[in-house]
């Protein structure tokens, strides 16, 4: 290759020589007397990042240029001028690289010059191991290091794998036993050497527990029978460890919520012979337990048979088996009927319940929510309208100054008027120095059902203007985060348009990224003026429901379609209907979309447009309909009308129980709202399923060619 370069350089200095020479012949001889390069050498600079990046720089005297073969297990090479330099990443090692400088006339020598690339081991290794402040037996181990990129945990339990993780990641793991081991941590880089960091740790065991047993849901008073619960009102129990058990009992306090406590359990009864059990009507029994060693207990119902005496002559009873699981609360909820299968006959005098451990005489239990219940006569669902004489709704605040709870309150409705008439609504104060997440939640008995839509609206009254309202829902069920709460949700916001007044707000829950109607949603949760801290004002909350078509009516529900038939036109077919936008946001209307009738010249007197509601008119909002018009012309006659689409039809096919009430307009080209009083009708009856509204623009004429619009159809007192 070198001869055949020295001949190449030999050629083209020829040509250069021959074309500005054109006259003489010259000698090119003078050529094989030029010198080949020397002092060939490289220099290397590697980057101190354990990254391998090389910067190689090789010089030559008398060098044209000079090629490079990284010597790294590839046939790659670059060519260089003269003291030109190129970079190259290397993995650790030794490396021969082979250097080779040409001259001008293509004489060349090679140097093998060597490259060592070595790595620092990691530096500066700090590790935090410590005891899980929930889980029994289990540590988290963080590492930092500079120069690193990973660490293994070596646990010292015999028979255990190591643990790997990322430099400034926490891992875990869980112990068989409580004791001292001897732990090792080995930080890695991209250097062949580790460093290593060693401990005598003492792994612990959490005997009681940290967190709070689940929550109850809300139940009717005539639907719970409540030995032990924070939620329920207790009957009363006449002891919790009678002189027959064999367990060690006392009342204790977890997170400041009352819990009984047993140690060294075998078996224990509980009494309530002066206040025997009538759990009759009743379908089930629940409690909750924790237990750091236990892996089963039994429980056993026994009925006296209404003969008040623990004499085993006259006595009802079964046992049944459970597992549970260690270091976490254990939700038991029996059907009676399992009972009713294992012996037992009588469910209505019952005074004793027996609590029996395996291991037996060293079980550590605690005990909580300890209640027979049956299906809620009425459940908590959606819609919530705050009206029901028989539900409970309680909302529970969060987030007050001091990270407390919010006053939260189901209170008489303080402004009956607009399109909130009701007698009952949700009150949340947000006190000064609020946190910007302070809100409200309340669970449901039974998950969110979607099928009917996916836009949730909820009644506000706010008093300011421009305040953002939250609306979350969770599904209690799933992984909590780490202040406890659950972390499958979805959120939607929406902002008020008023102030000191109320409107309806719009959440379309599908804006949310993660939403599923496949999920069971049964927290709801409020935040009145998120984002923000409190300034010691009060928010109201009523109707929290899936949209529908009903009133009131004001066409800015997402998800919804306005389906307006018109009818009436010159040829008695259909008038020109749609929901546009507002082409008048002036005054009392600034909303933004509006229903527009046409009434083409030569239309029907009694030319109009109809919809059908999802449900019937809900009449305990008000016998009054108010509707916001715009109409062109003054004194024109606008009729309502609301039929029973099951009543029987005339000849027309239109149905014939209906109510219908006239208003004139009193202003053009502008909105004003008109009021139609159904109770003007001696026809209306409030017991009457209305599902149809129609609207009949300038009633009694024949069209003259003009558009009306309308808004807004509220009913009121």
């Amino acid at each position: 290759m070198m001869k055949k370069n020295k001949i190449i350089y030999k050629l083209i200095i020829a040509l250069l020589i021959i074309s500005a020479c054109t006259d003489n012949v010259r000698d090119l001889d003078f050529l094989d007397k030029v010198l080949p390069p020397t002092n060939l050498t490289a220099s290397y600079d590697i980057t101190q990042d354990n990254t391998g990046l090389v910067t190689i720089t090789p010089t030559a005297e008398g060098a044209q240029e000079i090629q490079v073969f990284f010597g790294d297990g590839t046939n790659e090479f670059e060519i260089l001028t003269n003291g030109e330099s190129v970079q190259r990443t290397y993995k650790e090692g030794t490396f021969d690289v082979k250097i080779v400088a040409s001259n001008a006339v293509g004489n060349s020598i090679e140097i093998m010059q060597q490259l060592i690339v070595s790595f620092k081991a990691p530096q500066n290794l700090v590790v935090v191991i410590e005891n899980d402040a929930a889980v029994s037996k289990q540590v988290n181990v963080t590492a930092n290091a500079d120069f690193a990129t990973m660490f293994d945990f070596y646990s010292g339990q015999t028979g255990s794998d190591p643990v790997t993780g990322n430099i400034g990641e926490t891992i875990t793991f869980q112990y068989d036993e409580a004791g001292t081991y001897s732990v090792r941590v080995v930080a890695k880089g991209g250097a062949i050497a580790t460093t290593e960091y060693t401990e005598d740790f003492i792994v612990t065991e959490i005997l009681d527990p940290t967190t709070l047993a689940p929550n109850p849901p809300l139940r009717n008073a005539s639907d719970v029978i409540s030995l032990f619960s924070d939620v329920y009102t207790n009957v009363t129990v006449d002891t919790w460890n009678t002189s027959w058990s064999q367990a060690s009992f006392e009342d204790v306090t977890i997170n400041g919520n009352a819990v009984k406590k047993y140690t060294s359990l075998g078996f224990n009864g509980i009494e309530t012979t002066s206040n025997p059990l009538d759990a009759s009507s009743m379908t089930h029994v629940h409690l909750d337990v924790w237990t750091p060693n236990a892996t089963e207990i039994k429980l056993k119902l026994v009925d006296f048979l209404g003969d008040g005496f623990d004499d085993g002559s006259n006595n009802s009873e079964a046992e049944l088996t459970f597992a549970i699981n260690t270091g976490e609360w254990t939700s038991i909820d029996i059907p009676l009927a399992d009972f009713t299968a294992a012996g037992i006959t009588s469910f209505a005098d019952i005074n004793q319940y027996i609590i029996t451990a395996t291991p037996f005489g060293s079980s550590i239990l605690f005990v909580d929510n300890f209640y027979f219940h049956k299906p809620p006569s009425e459940l908590q669902k959606l819609p919530v309208n705050f009206e029901s004489s028989t539900l409970n709704y309680t909302w529970t605040g969060f987030g007050d100054p001091n990270f407390s709870a919010i006053p939260t309150a189901v209170i008489s409705n303080p402004d009956k008027s607009g399109i909130n008439t009701t007698n009952t609504v949700l009150e949340i104060e947000k006190p000064s120095g609020s946190q910007v997440w302070a809100g409200a939640s309340m669970p449901l008995d039974q998950g969110i059902d979607f099928s009917a839509g996916t836009t949730i609206t909820v009644k506000v009254w706010s008093p300011r203007v421009g305040t953002d309202i939250l609306l979350k829902m969770e599904d209690p069920t799933s992984p909590k985060d780490g202040n406890g709460n659950p972390t499958v949700f979805a959120e939607v916001k929406a902002t008020t348009t008023v102030a000191s007044a109320w409107e309806e707000l719009s959440f379309d829950m599908t804006t949310f990224a993660s939403f599923s109607t496949s999920i069971a949603y049964k927290n709801v949760i409020l935040f009145p003026d998120f984002g923000n801290m409190g300034q010691g004002e009060k928010f109201y909350f009523d109707d929290i429901e899936i949209a529908s078509i009903k009133l009131p009516v004001n066409f800015e529900v997402p998800g919804l379609t306005y389906t307006w038939v018109g009818f009436g036109d010159p040829n008695f077919g259909p008038l020109p209907t749609a929901i546009i936008s507002n082409p008048d946001v002036t005054g009392i209307n600034m909303s933004s979309t509006v229903l527009e009738i046409q009434k083409p010249s030569g239309s029907q007197v009694w030319a109009g447009a109809s919809m059908a509601l999802d449900a019937p008119i809900n009449f305990a909002y008000g016998t009054k309909v108010k509707i916001k018009v715009w109409s062109p012309r003054v004194g024109t006659k606008i009729l309502f009308k609301t039929e029973d689409p099951s009543s029987p039809k005339d000849g027309n096919g239109n149905p014939t129980v209906f109510v219908e009430i006239e208003a004139t307009s009193t202003v053009a080209n502008q909105w004003e709202e008109l009021t139609f009083d159904l109770t003007s009708s001696g026809s209306f009856n409030t017991s009457i399923n209305y599902e149809n509204v129609i609207i009949f623009p300038d009633f009694g004429n024949g069209g003259q060619g003009e558009s009306f619009y309308f808004d807004d159809l509220i009913l009121t007192n």
